[in-house]
């Protein structure tokens, strides 16, 4: 069961210790418009210069494991109160184990969902079937 909550983005290494909005989206091929809607929902907090969106590298850290978070489904409130458990100071033990086993528990929900349509589409076949043989 460790492939359940499988990396899904990769960062590629870098010794860059801030990234433009360009470059982020580019990255991560998401618009510049995602990059400020995530800094609105304060998400990722870039400093400023000027008008100029300067993003560190935990904010492209963060970036990704939205995206990873929104890809597997978790809503923007899940994940960022998993990306808040990084701050409680013990190098992302408590946010690793939390993510972990929410990741568990949403692919044990997805599994019994997926059981639940088994069975729909079982019955809608059967009933179809029943239908066209005019026994319905």
């Amino acid at each position: 069961m460790a492939s359940d909550c499988a990396p899904i983005i990769d960062i590629a290494p870098t010794d860059a210790q801030s990234f433009g909005i360009a470059e982020l989206s580019r990255e991560f091929g998401i618009t510049p418009r995602a990059l400020r809607f995530y800094e609105e929902e304060g998400l990722i907090a870039p400093a400023r210069d000027g008008a100029t969106r300067i993003y560190s590298r935990r904010d492209r850290f963060r970036v990704a494991w939205i995206l990873q978070g929104k890809a597997m489904g978790f809503g923007l409130d899940e994940i960022a109160e998993l990306l808040n458990l990084y701050d409680v100071g013990d190098g992302g033990a408590t946010q690793r184990t939390v993510t972990a086993l929410r990741c568990r528990a949403k692919a044990d929900h997805l599994r019994r969902r997926m059981a639940e349509l088994e069975t729909m589409i079982d019955h809608l076949g059967h009933f179809a079937d029943r239908l066209e043989a005019g026994e319905a």
